[in-house]
């Protein structure tokens, strides 16, 4: 099943039809297929109370039930407060398995619908629930265990973008790559990588706690160095190819699954995007970006806390060429909005113009940590990316940026929900705030994606990630603008 898929069992679980405990319990089952995209809602009353009951959430978390009543006091929108509440603890509530396993936390989380776990989306599924680690010994733990189990999925196989909570043999064992057992999927993504550094270390930079980042964890920051070496392709190919025996574009590496030619420049090849669809152009310059904010972490881990002068020094280097690389040849010239950030290149001049919902994007930069948000070729490339000159910006009921994972037409709530986080207009945020609002199709939840004329037309209705991103931009916007809660 891909991401295009989802389970109505899995839909009935969310909206409290069915203990989200049996899916937890069918870890490593496979999840039915259904062959639509886009799933028209059954009409429900807006924003229902979508929580499973307590007994029967996965994971609880006292700091988080705590945030949850204090914001809800700040929102002066009933539908909005409704909203934050099924959306913020959603992670927590159906996704997490946590364990004790070999006298270590481990921590497995699903993405949702789908029985497996990315690298990406467990990172970004969590980390909303970062700051408040330090208060509750629980949700430390599950830290802790999340980053354990990331060092194992990287130790097993660094290129593989989504694993299995156990060593089952994936649906995907006919792609034409190297697939083993616990390997969901093989998509070689430059962000899969990124993401649990951006985990270790900020778990680390939070709570002071350097237990999780134990030998078997070193031993995985040392294969990423590995494959970031290797796909920078200064000498060589590289071992990684990737097919897979479908008529879809959007599966397939093209080249006999080495990806488009390219000048080597020094960047990171990615042969698929954070949406888990190929590259057209394999220097994917978001991912590049936040390659090099997660080598600078890696850098510091390394000397900080690994003790390990030989990594630091391995990352810092790499770091300095991406940025010099990035800087020399990933800005070009746009006829209406000047100098801006290409979305991919190839190194031979030519670019792709354009913007995916997916994070690491180009408007998801700040948020990253890879630029500032006054930047100013960032706000030139920010200004593309939310217009019409944009081939993946669409307007509707409301507006914003989709990408050819579900196809045109399509907006994806990230987009949204990143359009705000990355604004110090609190006009904007607000808009924002009220797009989400009128498109989640009374169903209290975020969507992977929904029709921009048709908000009741949408993709995945389990999808935890973008719950909890949502529930982040609320508790940002409770922090920092309280008044536009107070008003919205």
């Amino acid at each position: 099943m891909n991401r295009r898929q989802f389970s109505l069992g899995s839909m009935a679980a969310l909206a409290g039809l069915v203990p989200a405990t049996n899916h937890l319990e069918a870890f490593g089952q496979p999840v039915p297929a259904h062959a639509d995209v886009v799933v028209k809602s059954a009409p429900r009353p807006a924003q229902p109370a979508g929580r499973p009951p307590a007994e029967q959430r996965a994971f609880v978390s006292t700091a988080v039930e705590d945030v949850i009543a204090e914001v809800k006091q700040k929102i002066g929108n009933q539908q909005l407060a409704t909203l934050f509440e099924n959306c913020y603890p959603n992670t927590l509530d159906t996704t997490v398995q946590f364990s004790v396993r070999n006298g270590k936390p481990d921590t497995f989380v699903i993405t949702g619908d789908i029985p497996a776990m990315w690298l990406r989306d467990s990172t970004a599924q969590v980390l909303p629930y970062l700051d408040l680690a330090s208060k509750d010994t629980k949700l430390q733990n599950l830290f802790k265990g999340l980053i354990h189990r990331q060092a194992d999925c990287i130790r097993l196989d660094a290129y593989a973008n989504a694993f299995y909570a156990t060593n089952k043999t994936s649906e995907f064992v006919t792609d034409l790559t190297e697939m083993r057992p616990g390997v969901h999927e093989r998509k070689w993504e430059i962000d899969s990588l990124c993401y649990p550094i951006r985990l270790a270390y900020k778990y680390w930079r939070t709570t002071g706690d350097s237990e999780p980042l134990d030998e078997n964890w070193h031993q995985a920051a040392r294969r990423i160095m590995v494959i970031f070496r290797e796909q920078q392709r200064l000498k060589n190919d590289g071992p990684y190819r990737f097919q897979r025996l479908t008529t879809m574009f959007y599966d397939n590496s093209p080249n006999r699954g080495l990806g488009n030619p390219t000048r080597k420049i020094g960047l990171l090849h990615s042969a698929f995007r954070p949406s888990d669809d190929a590259c057209l152009l394999p220097f994917l310059i978001p991912s590049n970006m936040f390659a090099i904010v997660s080598l600078r972490q890696l850098q510091h881990l390394a000397i900080n806390v690994l003790k390990d002068q030989d990594l630091a020094g391995d990352a810092a280097r790499l770091a300095d060429e991406l940025h010099a690389a990035i800087e020399k040849n990933a800005v070009v010239n746009h006829s209406a909005h000047g100098r801006i950030y290409a979305y991919e290149i190839d190194g031979f001049g030519n670019s792709l113009l354009m913007d995916d919902a997916n994070v690491p994007s180009l408007l998801s930069l700040p948020y990253l940590g890879c630029c500032e948000i006054e930047d100013a070729t960032y706000q030139r490339t920010r200004a593309f990316i939310l217009s019409d000159d944009n081939p993946y910006f669409f307007r509707g009921v409301a507006e914003g940026i989709g990408g050819a994972h579900v196809g045109p037409g399509m907006i994806w709530p990230l987009s949204i929900i990143m359009q705000a986080l990355t604004s110090r207009d609190s006009n904007e945020i607000a808009h924002c705030l009220r797009m989400l609002m009128d498109t989640n199709a009374g169903t209290g939840f975020m969507h992977e994606s929904f029709d921009a004329k048709d908000p009741s037309n949408y993709t995945r209705a389990w999808f935890a990630w973008c719950n909890s991103l949502f529930g982040e931009l609320v508790v940002r916007v409770a922090a920092s603008y309280p008044a536009i809660l107070e008003g919205t």
